[in-house]
């Protein structure tokens, strides 16, 4: 069928019609849209579930209608002024996963009209309504996913301003959720914030400074915690706030819903109606998101190894028998780098023959003497990457936003060893020490953390350890989970002995070294290998692949047997792929 737009007819005509039956209205906009059927309708006007017929595919997109029910010349000037500020704000944002495509917007009839792209699946108010209360689980899950959007909406200096479940859609193809409805949005100049605007939002989401015309960034992470606990409780937010006591009491309204103290801080910082005590930024939301060094973890053999005291830039570092001694560097914006302290320690690097699916590229096995240093916690970050890129370049020029998977938290990929290389340089800049890719046998040491095993958790890794290709077991042969894209740092809670996360898996990690095919005349004090101590046997292919460098730890698309301790894998320096990463060391 097809949707009559006169706002007078609305009447449902054959799908081949070009003109209403009933009214005589053009069916087509812009000789290409046509309406099915009606699929909401606000104060501003109607929106349509609609199919674009200039494709071939005829895919499915959305008419949005501007049709206020207000009176009033100033009253219908503001409605018209915000509906042309969605298209400006959809045009602003570029095309990201999780915020709609704005694909036209003109005037048709002497009424305006924005075509964006549709969006299936149900809304947060529809699953609450299908499925009940979310559990902890799934609000950490939908901050995990939604953060990471919001931070790219601040990032372009817009205040969305009307946060609410029935504005995020969880989409049917991937389940991932996307924010829509930019109507309200709000574009921020560094003269506005001060500036009292007009009062926009839904009331039981606003925040305090919004309701008084002034919103912030803040505000937006107020709605998202109102937004949190109203899926917690299914009660509404008015009646999870005391007015009299000017306090929550969202707690009083869980019943058996069991909420951790971490989360429960949280979602508090959130909603505090005191703008200077909430959360100022995503990137602080996200900092007190992550797992904790004291969250159980599973259990996991410690190595042992003697006190080391060492100076590491002006400072005492004492590490007691199996214990991590992490480092934070504040890297400016809420963003911090945490590098752990790797003792030196002499180690059998590469696999015996008899190692199953072991090659000749992981021998001869020798030994390596490390010097102690320091090593990230984690692959570096998107948000690390973005916060270190946006310094002033040094020899190369970086993408602030290269990866395909998006996530503040998901690890950087899509980023050339030259790349990382330029990166480490601004990072030494921005904390004024000496940062470099790890060498090989730094990166080996580091991840075997005393073990001899294929994997620091033993003989056999799982997918409850580690995110890689899970359709093959290393073990059994079974078959696993295939998550088929990157997963936030430290959602493992598989720490090896040194207190090094993701080891296994996630994204291949660029080390500084040149690759060779074997480890004849390998050096013994754990530096990068160069060339001058190759033999004469393998010079020629040292000369044949001078230009490829070695990864490490395997990735999210590989089977488990690539994510082993001694895996080596090698690629062209100037390779940008979807599971390359990295992870950052420092001399002491």
């Amino acid at each position: 069928m097809s949707q009559c737009l006169n706002p007078d007819c609305l009447h449902s005509n054959p799908e081949d019609s070009q003109f209403c039956q009933k009214c005589g209205s053009k069916l087509r906009l812009a000789e290409r849209y046509y309406a099915k059927s009606i699929l909401g309708q606000g104060g501003f006007g109607r929106t349509f579930l609609a199919v674009d017929d200039f494709k071939p595919s005829q895919p499915p997109c959305v008419i949005k209608q501007f049709l206020p029910q207000a009176q009033g010349t100033a009253t219908l000037e503001k409605a018209a002024q915000l509906f042309d500020q969605e298209a400006q704000r959809l045009e602003l944002l570029g095309k990201h996963s999780q915020i709609p495509e704005l694909l036209a917007y003109f005037t048709a009839d002497n009424r305006q009209y924005l075509i964006q792209e549709f969006i299936e699946g149900d809304t947060l108010q529809q699953q609450l309504d299908n499925q009940g209360a979310f559990t902890e689980n799934q609000i950490i899950s939908l901050l995990e996913d939604l953060l990471p959007v919001l931070d790219f909406v601040h990032q372009n200096q817009v205040i969305h301003r009307d946060i609410k479940p029935e504005n995020i859609i969880r989409r049917a193809s991937d389940n991932k959720l996307v924010l829509v409805d930019f109507g309200a949005a709000k574009q921020v100049h560094s003269t506005s914030l001060s500036v009292t605007g007009t009062v926009i939002g839904s009331a039981a989401y606003c925040a305090p400074e919004q309701a008084m015309g002034k919103p912030q960034y803040g505000s937006d992470l107020y709605s998202l915690g109102v937004t949190c606990l109203y899926l917690l409780t299914q009660v509404s937010p008015s009646n999870l706030y005391d007015p009299l006591e000017l306090q929550w009491v969202w707690r009083e309204h869980l019943n058996d819903n069991q909420l951790s103290e971490k989360l429960g801080k949280i979602l508090d910082r959130l909603v505090e109606t005191v703008f200077n005590k909430r959360y100022q930024s995503v990137a602080q939301v996200w900092a007190d998101l992550q797992p904790s060094d004291d969250s159980p973890k599973p259990p996991t053999q410690k190595f042992k190894f003697d006190i080391v005291t060492v100076n590491s830039m002006g400072r005492e570092i004492n590490r007691r028998p199996g214990q991590a001694e992490c480092i934070i560097e504040d890297l400016g914006n809420s963003v911090t780098l945490e590098m752990v302290l790797i003792p030196g320690g002499t180690f059998i690097m590469g696999a015996s023959s008899g190692e199953p699916r072991s090659s000749n590229a992981e021998r001869p096995q020798h030994q390596v003497t490390i010097k102690p240093f320091l090593m990230g916690k984690y692959p570096v970050t998107q948000a690390q990457w973005r916060q270190v890129a946006s310094f002033p370049k040094l020899q190369r020029n970086l993408s602030l936003d290269p990866s395909r998977f998006k996530g503040f938290n998901l690890p950087v990929e899509k980023v050339s060893w030259y790349d990382v290389v330029e990166w480490c340089d601004r990072l030494s800049k921005v904390i004024s020490k000496p940062c470099r890719l790890p060498s090989e046998a730094e990166w080996e040491y580091a991840a075997r953390a005393g073990r001899t095993s294929p994997f620091h958790v033993g003989d056999t890794l799982t997918t409850d350890l580690a995110n890689y290709d899970g359709n093959y077991s290393y073990s059994s042969g079974l078959k696993g989970v295939f998550r088929k894209k990157t997963t936030p740092v430290g959602r493992f809670q598989s720490a090896n002995a040194f207190g090094l996360y993701d080891i296994h898996g996630n994204v291949w990690e660029w080390c500084a070294d040149p690759w060779r095919d074997n480890y004849n005349g390998a050096p013994s004090d754990g530096t990068v290998w160069d060339s001058q101590d190759i033999d004469v046997d393998n010079l020629v292919k040292l000369l044949e692949s001078k230009d490829r460098r070695v990864l490490r730890g395997g990735s999210w698309s590989n089977l488990p047997v690539f994510c082993r301790c001694a895996s080596r894998n090698s690629a062209y320096p100037g390779n940008l792929l979807h599971n390359f990463g990295f992870r950052v060391a420092c001399a002491l």
